[in-house]
């Protein structure tokens, strides 16, 4: 949802519309909805928890937290694209093209270090980032068609560069599978890779002026624009980070499963939209937090894992995610509306 915006000194991003009395609008319900899927994510578990007591194990509590940490790394990156008032479709792609170069690298170079494997998947994420980010910034076409036709294009050179075979967990460095299994205080690796994106990113979009700029673009791209905010760039940028943030789930998915195929990641994508508008992430931009996304993110992981556990329908676990996106879009929808209403009574009051 568009958040209305003032003309600011160049360089500048531009605030949210405020109350007069504290914080914005929109923070104030940005806030609000992330209590309100934390409180709908403990009574799921709670209600979970009363059907199967083994629910909350140690074991069970640690799959939902790794699944959530490969969906959250992907999460934010999307945040930061869909701020900018675009979406990337191909982020399942990548995962899965970034997780196989990873696999082939560590694979086929024996005494290789990890590293070079880790940094090879990065690095195919980042480039795909950027073919994105050129035919979007250059070719005039929105990101949304741009993207749906990537998604294919990297899902094809996937199955291209496999030629139908996959790469198993005895091909691999025994190092890096570690990273998959290993804890640090109790805590997985890769649980801790997601939160530290998560506090990163969180920290830059909403400390450091050219992550408020994101928010400039996404909310009105012309107004930026005269404010001297270099949108192609930063939208560029967007994109890149959203490659290379899949290219680290790439990795992450090469090392916690052990065996890697050209399918690695399918479907992917929708999860992770639907995690970020649960989120608070509007998706015609210029609101929303990497933190409300994680959540959201964590809320749909633990879906997921529990309502099969409750008996529910395959036809309903997804009707229920439906229904999710639905109603965060009507509340970006009443969001809007009262934004402009607050905004037309500041602009009389200034008359």
């Amino acid at each position: 949802m568009s958040a209305p915006t003032r003309v600011a000194p160049a360089g500048a991003a531009t605030p949210p519309v405020k109350s007069d009395d504290g914080p914005s609008l929109i923070e104030k319900v940005l806030q609000v909805r992330s209590l309100g899927i934390l409180a709908a994510l403990i009574v799921l578990v709670v209600v979970t928890t009363m059907q199967n007591g083994n629910f909350l194990s140690s074991q069970s509590i640690r799959d939902i937290l790794l699944a959530a940490s490969i969906v959250g790394v992907l999460v934010v990156g999307q945040t930061v694209v869909m701020i900018t008032k675009n979406i990337d479709l191909s982020v399942g792609s990548v995962l899965g093209l970034s997780a196989f170069a990873a696999g082939s690298v560590m694979s086929g170079a024996d005494g290789a270090p990890i590293v070079v494997g880790i940094l090879a998947g990065v690095a195919v994420g980042a480039v795909c980032g950027l073919a994105n980010a050129l035919l979007v910034r250059f070719g005039g076409v929105p990101a949304l068609v741009v993207t749906l036709g990537t998604m294919y294009i990297f899902r094809g050179i996937a199955y291209l560069w496999a030629g139908g075979e996959q790469i198993t967990a005895d091909e691999m460095p025994p190092d890096f599978l570690t990273l998959g299994t290993a804890t640090l205080l109790g805590v997985p690796v890769l649980v801790i890779v997601a939160v530290v994106a998560v506090v990163l990113a969180g920290v830059y979009l909403r400390r450091y002026r050219s992550g408020r700029d994101l928010y400039a673009i996404g909310s009105n791209g012309h107004a930026a624009e005269l404010a001297g905010i270099a949108v192609g760039k930063r939208i560029l940028l967007a994109f890149v980070f959203s490659g290379a943030m899949a290219g680290v789930a790439g990795v992450m998915f090469a090392a916690r499963f052990g065996t890697v195929d050209a399918a690695a990641g399918s479907g992917y994508e929708l999860n992770v939209i639907a995690a970020a508008v649960v989120g608070g992430v509007a998706v015609v931009g210029g609101v929303g937090t990497v933190w409300g996304a994680a959540l959201g993110a964590l809320l749909l992981t633990t879906i997921n894992s529990s309502l099969p556990v409750l008996q529910i329908n395959q036809f309903w676990q997804q009707a229920i995610v439906g229904a999710l996106i639905l109603i965060a879009i009507a509340a970006d929808r009443l969001l809007a509306v009262r934004a402009a209403q607050q905004l037309r009574k500041r602009s009389a009051h200034v008359d």
